[in-house]
């Protein structure tokens, strides 16, 4: 069986998995766990008005995405070799992630009110619903990333195929527009989606939690179906779209590289095995996911962490193991020069598991940060018993603390890397953080899924001891999507500084050609200016994102107050709140307020590399990378510790809920919205975009480019 044959295989397996296991959420029935025809008429009223919302939605957010990308396709198509194909490679990526978002959504939208029912029956039953839920997004997602990477190389090699002027680094080029599609849907969507997830949270919680004084998810607050909806929008498709993106990105890396330096040695190009095998090595982790699936399982409230976190621990394992036979196979006696290092079966496998335990350390060195089992969330929530502020000054320490450790675990997975087989090693440390994609998507998508059952059952009355179920749900997947978020950052990390080294061999080696060298010379003042401008460029894209949250977020809160104080009888529960109009202003606020931050990330490759060459867009891009990751590290990790120490304070210490201590968490977990579910984790795809972008059009740069330094 050829290798071309093994991964559309396994991508089609991942797709058969991601099905059954959509049957298997939808046979569940909500009226089986409806205590009454009441209750069901509101958990189907409650759960319509979030799915309508949410797909509203996204159908207003990819019709300006669509705009942009037409727009960003005729620019490749005329500034980038081959560009016709680069730019059909480019829509089919972007169109990839967008049929991913939809699935992502759609089922979360079904699978929320079925855990919500569920947990009426046991807390195991809800687990199981909540968790199946999230397989549909991580199989169905990883599977239609392999599908389309394999697919798009396939029509690339029959339309172009290998001749003196298409060689394999050329084919790889175009497919890299594979990437930059799904890339670019990412970047939208998450800050997108970060931007109405925030605004719709940050208004309830303000409003309905400080001021009012009502419970979190109680159906009186006019803004508590948009906040069930940002769920879905953030922590669903954003996620979704932004690990994609990864995925094509880190593969596309490796593709290049590999291809560059193969190309040189005998036969190169007729050994599909090594030239394809960073597609394999995808589809390997998606057997290693689903070995894992039996593994997970949670038989009491205190044991639903462990079961999630065994399951990025299983698929690790798992992965570890079954990579050492494949990269033997697949790479046999093969060796190739990767710059002076000599690449090996040995050295490659080395390579992806270096990656594999960082991510998993990474994702471990996250939880005991923004986790409330451990001592840096407690020492937050105790400096709230002082008051909003010094809660806020123990958060943002604890978030600058924590990006040590994961920088560390990065430069050695790219001194590791390196050693083993050269830039081509650092991609496939990539590759090999993401490796457990499928499981790590899945615990993902678990989170928001589980968080939308909590505010339904609260929505629908269905009781303390059902919240209690669900609440238990809900704190076990706040950790693990803190997990997750620290997760994409190392993989983004790892990806960036892969795309980067990708674009450096591609344009030296068109440089070359014309009898040019690239000077990458630190002390060089157009190396040092790149630095300097890209260091600063997350500050810049991190302030904007914020801003919008809080504009977004002023609209909300001033409607939220209006309707409390003009709708008769909402306190008493007798009056109905207008959640339509609340879901309207986050949905407008979104779209408008993602597209300057887009903006930056997109132009800002392009008009360095064209005005000032592939010198200074190299420095800009490694400066971009090293702030960028220390900077979304603490966000993320500042804002799921301040979430968690409120979540610490209401299992009833230091006063529990409704105390001034709550009080002053609740103001420290509104802060932290922004950052760790639009800022923070968006700053991923900034590195990442920006690199990709500089791939794409790393031929027309080095030809072309420094237009105003010649």
């Amino acid at each position: 069986m050829s290798i071309i044959t093994i991964i559309l295989c396994l991508g089609i397996v991942s797709l058969i998995v991601a099905v059954f296991f959509r049957q298997r959420v939808l046979a569940v029935k909500v009226e089986d766990g409806a205590a009454s025809a009441e209750e069901l008429s509101r958990l189907t009223e409650i759960s319509t008005a979030i799915a309508e919302g949410a797909m509203a939605f996204l159908n207003r957010e990819y019709r300006v995405m669509g705009l942009f990308m037409a727009l960003f396709a005729v620019v490749i198509y005329a500034a980038v070799d081959h560009g016709l194909y680069t730019a059909a490679a480019f829509i089919i990526g972007a169109a990839t992630s967008v049929v991913a978002g939809f699935i992502g959504m759609r089922i979360a939208t079904k699978g929320n009110v079925r855990t919500a029912s569920a947990a009426r029956v046991s807390l195991q039953k809800a687990f199981s619903v909540a968790f199946e839920t999230g397989s549909v997004m991580g199989f169905g997602l990883t599977g239609l990333a392999v599908i389309g990477l394999i697919l798009v190389w396939l029509g690339i090699d029959f339309f172009l195929p290998l001749s003196a002027d298409i060689t394999r680094e050329i084919q790889m080029e175009i497919l890299s527009g594979f990437g930059l599609g799904g890339s670019a849907v990412a970047l939208f969507a998450r800050v997108g989606g970060g931007i109405y997830t925030k605004a719709a949270d940050v208004g309830a919680d303000l409003v309905g939690k400080v001021e009012a004084g009502i419970p979190e998810d109680d159906p009186r607050n006019p803004a508590v179906i948009a906040d069930n909806v940002g769920d879905n929008v953030g922590d669903i498709a954003g996620m979704g779209a932004d690990l994609f993106g990864s995925v094509a990105e880190s593969t596309c890396a490796a593709l290049v590289i590999g291809a560059a330096s193969y190309a040189v040695m005998p036969e190169s190009a007729q050994n599909l095995n090594v030239v394809l095998f960073p597609m394999l090595v995808n589809g390997v982790g998606i057997v290693a996911s689903i070995l894992t699936l039996p593994f997970v399982r949670a038989k009491s409230e205190d044991k639903v962490e462990r079961a999630l976190k065994s399951a990025l621990l299983i698929s690790t394992a798992l992965m570890l193991v079954a990579l050492y036979p494949i990269t033997m196979w697949a790479f046999g006696d093969a060796t190739f020069m990767v710059g002076t290092i000599m690449v090996n079966a040995m050295g490659v496998y080395t390579a992806l598991a270096v990656g594999l335990v960082a991510g998993l350390l990474i994702g471990l060195v996250t939880e005991f940060y923004t986790s409330h089992r451990y001592k840096p969330v407690r020492e937050v929530a105790d400096a709230a018993k002082t008051g909003a502020a010094t809660g806020i000054i123990y958060g943002l320490a604890l978030g600058y603390n924590s990006a040590v450790v994961p920088m560390l675990l990065i430069a050695i997975s790219v001194v590791i890397g390196y050693v083993s087989a050269g830039m081509y090693g650092i991609a496939l440390t990539a590759i090999g953080m993401l490796g457990t994609i499928a499981v790590g998507l899945t615990i993902d998508a678990y989170g928001p899924t589980s968080d939308n059952a909590g505010g339904i059952a609260e929505m629908a009355h269905m009781g303390a001891d059902i919240r209690k179920r669900t609440d238990s749900l809900d704190a076990a997947g706040n950790t693990t999507a803190a997990i997750g978020k620290g997760f994409a950052i190392g993989s983004a990390a790892l990806t960036s500084l892969a795309l980067t080294s990708a674009f450096l061999t591609r344009a030296q080696g068109v440089m070359a050609k014309e009898g040019k060298t690239l000077d990458l010379t630190l002390t060089d003042p157009h190396v040092l200016a790149g630095l300097l401008v890209g260091a600063a460029l997350p500050f810049a894209f991190s302030a904007m994102t914020m801003k919008s949250v809080g504009k977004a977020a002023f609209d909300m809160i001033e409607e939220v107050r209006r309707q409390f104080r003009t709708i008769p009888g909402i306190m008493e529960g007798t009056g109905r709140p207008d959640y339509a109009k609340c879901v309207d202003i986050s949905t407008k606020a979104s779209i408008r307020e993602m597209i300057p931050p887009g903006l930056l990330v997109i132009l800002t490759p392009l008009i360095v590399g064209f005005l000032f060459g592939p010198q200074m867009l190299a420095g800009l891009l490694i400066g971009a990378l090293i702030t960028g990751v220390m900077l979304a590290v603490s966000m993320a990790n500042s804002g799921g510790a301040w979430d968690n120490a409120k979540k610490y304070i209401e299992t009833g210490v230091h006063g529990g809920k409704g105390s001034d201590t709550h009080k002053a968490a609740v103001v420290g977990d509104t802060v932290g919205d922004p950052f760790k579910d639009t800022s923070g984790p968006s700053l991923n795809i900034l590195i990442k975009l920006m690199a990709i972008i500089s791939l794409v059009f790393a031929a027309a740069f080095a030809t072309n480019g420094g237009i105003l330094i010649r």
